[in-house]
């Protein structure tokens, strides 16, 4: 990928729609090869759960996928939606 990129997947354990949104993601950014500049992988996850204005902010859309600190998507994680948003950076 060329320029830096990041993912923030906001869930909670236990979701089985965090995992699928998390599997969707994970396979997207496979195909990008996606990492940072120190060679990391690009996906973050947080629990709302850990942080209290997550759950505050969040708690009845999770799963919420952010790129670059923007809300992508909530509940269901669409590849190709997630792709051409990663293709148009």
């Amino acid at each position: 990928m060329a320029r830096d990129i990041r993912l923030t997947l906001i869930g909670k354990p236990g979701c089985h729609l965090c995992d699928d949104a998390r599997e969707v993601v994970q396979a997207v950014i496979a195909e990008f090869e996606a990492t940072d500049a120190g060679g990391r992988p690009v996906l973050e996850e947080r629990s709302i759960l850990d942080d209290p204005s997550l759950a505050e902010r969040y708690a009845e859309e999770i799963p919420v996928l952010l790129v670059d600190g923007e809300m992508h998507a909530y509940w269901r994680v669409d590849p190709v939606r997630l792709k051409a948003k990663l293709l148009a950076g």
